[in-house]
């Protein structure tokens, strides 16, 4: 093969990317509660110790083509769209407007608003700081995305407090500090009370999202465990108001297996909003898109999603990598990142259905017949040949996930 001409090299991507067939159709895709962030798309590649690499992209671009590609909903922080110095001015009324118009000549509608509260040096000591003014400050900032989410039709409001913590152990009081971040919430669900009784619409889900690692060297709410434990520590004035915005990697990230965090938010009914994406245990937050890393691990998480019907929002949630062009972010980045979980969806459905699971499982839900004696070594005995099944069932899972099921099969 010759060096390939910089002309010829975007038509080489777009004739590979269609040679791989696959994809769905943007009718197809808009059935699904996918969202797509506006900071994920306009990242420009950057990070600790890397360059940008890719133009940044403002909001109607972004609007515009996921439309063009089938993702129906939109999300976006604050700052991502409106710049610090204009929020809760007469400048930010005219943004939150001109998105308005935009949602509306796409077709798109807004799912979610979130509030910045980590990047800004206003944040250095976290949202939760020693100092009134800061606390007042941070108090504002959630009470005005509220006001922008109701005013763009958005369902949910989230917070990632990534800056609660410390670089230093001593230097922070932690249960001041959480009761202080306490307060920010209790004042974001009491101005969303009085907000929506004046619209005659309900109030937004307001959803926390952990995080174990990055930015502070301690993190006060690393993990969603830690958050239900927050959220029903007494602390919250409308515990019934927050529950969780778990992310996939970020579960991921501390060693945990995300399907039994999700499972324990589901237990206490406070699943709300899944963050989705992919990455590596124990290590940095890589925000790599849905099933290129763990597509067997990602398709035990839809099954256990759609067998317990949760309907809230899939937010792509991850970074197109730095070797990814502007156009290739969409042209090929979000429609294959929405096809595979589309894919990984669908194929969930056939895990619930598959005959040789739902034997399986039916067996080991009744067991073996009662021994006539109460002796645990009799139990044990009554079970050895049964309990094989779990392992079968991890064998039949990757046999659905690559297509062995329906007769795929390799020559030897």
């Amino acid at each position: 093969m010759q060096p390939i001409p910089t002309d010829q090299q975007q038509p080489l991507v777009d004739r590979l990317t269609a040679a791989c067939g696959g994809a769905y159709t943007p009718e197809q895709r808009r059935q699904y509660f996918i969202t797509g962030p506006q900071w994920a798309a306009a990242y420009p590649g950057h990070a600790l110790f890397h360059a940008p690499t890719r133009a940044e992209v403002a909001f109607p671009e972004v609007i515009r083509e996921y439309a063009k590609i089938g993702i129906g909903w939109w999300c976006t922080h604050d700052t991502d769209v409106i710049p610090t110095a204009d929020l809760g001015k007469e400048g930010q009324d005219k943004i939150v407007a001109e998105i308005k118009s935009c949602l509306n000549e796409s077709g798109l509608k807004c799912s979610m608003v979130t509030t910045e509260t980590f990047h800004h040096a206003v944040w250095a000591a976290s949202p939760a700081a020693e100092s009134p003014i800061v606390r007042e400050y941070a108090a504002f900032r959630v009470k005005n995305t509220v006001d922008i989410g109701h005013e763009l039709g958005a369902q949910f409001a989230v917070y990632w407090p990534g800056s609660l913590g410390y670089f230093v152990q001593g230097a922070v009081e932690e249960t001041e500090t959480l009761r202080w971040y306490a307060e920010a919430l209790n004042a974001a669900c009491e101005h969303d009370i009085e907000v929506a009784r004046k619209l005659g619409c309900p109030t937004l889900k307001h959803c926390m999202e952990a995080k174990p690692f990055e930015p502070q060297a301690e993190i006060l709410l690393p993990t969603s465990d830690a958050m239900l434990g927050f959220i029903a520590s007494g602390l919250l004035t409308h515990p019934e108001m927050v529950g969780l915005n778990p992310e996939y990697l970020h579960e991921l990230m501390w060693g945990a297996a995300p399907r039994a965090a999700l499972a324990r938010a589901l237990v206490a009914g406070k699943l709300w909003h899944f963050d989705i994406n992919d990455g590596y245990r124990l290590k940095h937050d890589v925000d790599i898109a849905v099933g290129l890393v763990n597509p067997l691990d990602w398709l035990n998480v839809l099954v256990l999603l759609r067998s317990h019907g949760y309907n809230g929002p899939f937010n792509l949630d991850y970074k197109p990598p730095r070797t990814t062009s502007n156009h290739g972010v969409f042209s090929v980045s979000f429609p294959t990142a929405v096809d595979r979980f589309i894919t990984l969806w669908e194929m969930a459905g056939e895990v619930i259905a598959d005959p040789v699971i739902k034997e399986a499982t039916d067996a080991l839900k009744v067991g073996a017949p009662m021994p006539a004696t109460i002796d645990a070594t009799a139990i044990a005995e009554a079970h050895k040949e049964l309990l094989t099944l779990h392992e079968l069932i991890g064998h039949r899972l990757f046999q659905i996930l690559v297509g062995a099921h329906r007769g795929r099969v390799y020559s030897i």
